[in-house]
């Protein structure tokens, strides 16, 4: 994987090349633009200068004279010997009467028919090209025309673009050495982060606290430890289940060993038999448990995370008894349920809820003699509904009404595992209700759920 300084760096370099470049692009056409402008300037002015000393009065008989003068003077430029400039045999002048005849020319001066077209032209002369400016003096007959070579403006852009192109350049390596220093700089705390994470104790699940962190990083470190909450909790859950095991296996598997240990040992077939029967039910009883602590195992994470939803919860609840009331009727039992013309939408999670009236119409059927009934109701008003299961068994004494919805408590009975009201007990807290307990008048017990609508 590339490294975030190297790609932060190349991105940041990249982009201020390409803005220097384009920069300098704009710089150079801008620069060309405006050069060309004040050179034509200049050719326009020297046109008139010429024009001017042109007009000088002399006499007639001198005028050649002052033209000889000119030429040998103008002759002069551009030689290494004479002071002056090298550019000066790169810009040129000629001058015409109106007959054609060339009266003036500079020495580096093109070889020119008189141009018809007044003003500026560039001149394609084989080697160079020229860029000219024509003045026509019609109250005198004369021509004048100024020029300077391409490369002269070429050189010059080149030359201004050059000295400021290298100190960009080497700017821009100083500056890469700074943003290295900087993006480093940056990032330290994130490399800070990662090395107090490495050197972390691998079963250490405490929140990360570091200080300052800067607001960029705190969502990570959220992150992180919402992350290490959850697998602390996801071993706690594990160590629970184990402990639960554990604990509700031990007695049975120790009651099957003294089963077997008495089969082996009957002195006749029918106490063999007995003892095997009581082995079958041993068995049948451990089955139960381990099929509770999977139930409970499967709930935990499914009640904190089930998703809420509409539900029309007389619907889940005659959906949920259809299906238990064969096993219902096999017992011996009858079952009827009561619910009125009401609205029973409830924002809940069904998965969870129909788990919890299955363990409650479980733990009544598991507590109601032969041909006993039971009553399932739902009522519903604007703040709440409430599902209550009615059974006619002996009921639970009041210092157990509560002990009841404790793990593996039980109250002796081989029926169950004592743990489908604490799964009840907990759907409920998740749909922020309760479950109470109630000894009937009349013989049995009342589990009401209570479900707000607010939650």
């Amino acid at each position: 994987m590339s490294s975030m300084r190297r790609r932060t760096l190349a991105l940041v370099l990249g982009l201020m090349l390409l803005g220097t470049l384009a920069m300098t692009l704009f710089n150079y056409f801008d620069s060309a633009h405006e050069i060309e402008e004040i050179y034509d300037a200049q050719l326009a002015h020297s046109a008139r200068l010429l024009q001017g000393l042109m007009r000088t009065p002399v006499r007639e008989e001198e005028r050649a004279g002052l033209y000889r003068a000119f030429n040998e003077a103008l002759a002069q430029a551009g030689q290494r010997s004479k002071p002056g400039h090298p550019y000066e045999s790169k810009l040129a002048f000629q001058v015409w009467n109106g007959a054609g005849q060339l009266l003036v020319r500079s020495a580096g001066a093109p070889q020119l028919q008189p141009p018809t077209a007044e003003g500026f032209a560039t001149l394609d002369l084989g080697t160079h090209k020229w860029r000219g400016f024509l003045l026509r003096d019609t109250a005198h007959g004369l021509l004048i025309w100024t020029g300077e070579r391409d490369d002269v403006l070429r050189e010059l852009v080149t030359s201004i673009v050059r000295h400021t192109l290298y100190p960009t350049l080497l700017g821009s390596l100083l500056l890469a050495a700074l943003l290295w220093w900087a993006i480093g700089w940056g990032l330290a705390p994130l490399r800070n982060m990662a090395e107090v994470i490495r050197a972390r104790n691998a079963d250490s699940l405490q929140p990360l606290q570091l200080e300052p962190l800067p607001s960029e990083l705190a969502p990570m470190q959220a992150a992180l430890n919402r992350l290490l909450g959850q697998i602390e909790e996801l071993l706690g859950r594990e160590r629970r289940f184990i402990a639960d095991a554990a604990h509700e296996l031990r007695t049975p598997l120790a009651v099957l060993r003294v089963h077997v240990q008495n089969a082996t040992q009957a002195r006749d077939e029918a106490e063999r038999q007995q003892s095997l029967g009581y082995l079958l039910g041993g068995i049948d009883r451990a089955t139960r448990v381990v099929n509770q602590l999977l139930t409970l195992a499967r709930m935990e994470p499914l009640i904190e995370r089930g998703e809420m939803a509409q539900v029309d919860v007389l619907a889940l609840v005659r959906e949920t008894l259809a299906e238990l009331t064969p096993w219902v009727l096999k017992q011996g039992l009858e079952l009827d349920l009561e619910a009125g013309e009401d609205d029973y939408h409830l924002n809940a999670d069904p998965g969870s809820l129909g788990i919890a009236l299955q363990n409650l119409v479980t733990n009544a059927v598991n507590h109601s003699p032969a041909g006993g009934r039971l009553h399932v109701r739902l009522t519903a008003d604007a703040q709440r509904l409430l599902l209550q299961v009615e059974d006619q068994g002996p009921g639970i004494p009041a210092e157990d009404l509560e002990r009841v919805f404790e793990r593996f408590y039980s109250r002796g009975t081989v029926q169950g595992a004592g743990l489908g009201l604490a799964i009840v007990q907990s759907i409920a807290r998740r749909h922020a209700g309760q479950i109470r307990l109630r000894n009937l008048d009349s013989g049995g017990l009342q589990a009401s759920l209570e479900l707000p609508r607010s939650a």
